[in-house]
């Protein structure tokens, strides 16, 4: 299967699923990356193991500040 079919598209659902397979299945699950991807659905155990890489690279970038912060304006309170 291709990098550019839509199996490997994630969506919000597919993100929620990975997230929560994540805290089930840790570093030290045989079989983790299957597991996981038995859990998102539609996705390879290489498609999830993939995900996760990127996972960890976006967040070496936020950790070492390579992300700024959004700018959000505070609402006026009213007094």
């Amino acid at each position: 299967m291709s990098s550019s079919s839509s199996s490997t598209t994630w969506n919000v659902e597919d993100n929620k699923a990975f997230e929560r397979a994540l805290a089930v299945y840790d570093k030290d699950t045989p079989e983790r990356w299957y597991n996981i991807a038995k859990v998102v659905g539609g996705k390879t155990p290489e498609q999830v193991k993939s995900h996760y890489q990127l996972l960890l690279q976006d967040i070496h970038l936020i950790e070492s500040g390579q992300v700024p912060f959004p700018s959000y304006t505070n609402p006026k309170h009213p007094t």
